[in-house]
């Protein structure tokens, strides 16, 4: 899992779309945040999920309570991350949408706001829209559609793996005390 993690992390920082929309100078960076909190996560529960196959092959209670306490530390993190991202979902949206009309009003043929036109298909602004009528919307919705249907993947994804986290503290849990209860028969 926490290999599927750090794949969604990566793909949401590295995908082509997200990235040109969000380059260049003065770019808000708040979206990149969570996805790199997403990234560091993952990679800690590789690591944490090595340790904890190892405490269960070696029948060792104090690996198997490690791995508990780590998978509980990761889990708060991953619930403070979420919490953060959905309460600043607004936040990100209108950063962005700021950082587009800023760029629009100064170079309505750059670069970035033709990739921006491109990959929401999309033209102009609420205030002011562009002449030509191919695109049916203005970007500012386009952006907000954009981010609202990335934040909900990052969102069910954590949802996902919250549960299968949870299922790893109970597992890890009930064969700590196997292991003390099969030493105290003996």
């Amino acid at each position: 899992m926490g290999s599927f993690v750090l794949a969604v992390g990566l793909w949401l920082r590295f995908d082509p779309e997200t990235v040109s929309l969000l380059s260049g100078d003065k770019a808000p960076d708040t979206f990149f945040i969570g996805v790199y909190i997403l990234i560091g996560a993952g990679s800690l529960v590789m690591l944490v999920g090595f340790f904890g196959c190892c405490g269960a092959v070696r029948e060792s209670q104090c690996l198997l309570g490690s791995f508990f306490a780590c998978l509980l530390i990761i889990f708060g993190s991953e619930v403070a991350a979420g919490v953060f991202g959905f309460l600043n979902k607004d936040k990100i949206i209108e950063d962005v949408q700021k950082f587009y009309v800023k760029t629009y009003d100064e170079n309505n043929n750059g670069t970035l706001i033709m990739s921006y036109q491109k990959v929401l298909k999309c033209c102009g602004t609420i205030s002011n829209p562009c002449s030509d009528t191919e695109p049916d919307k203005d970007c500012e919705t386009g952006i907000k559609d954009f981010f609202n249907s990335k934040l909900y993947i990052i969102g069910y994804v954590g949802i996902g793996i919250a549960g299968v986290m949870i299922i790893g503290m109970i597992f890890s849990m009930v064969l700590c005390c196997a292991i003390r209860n099969s030493r105290e028969v003996i």
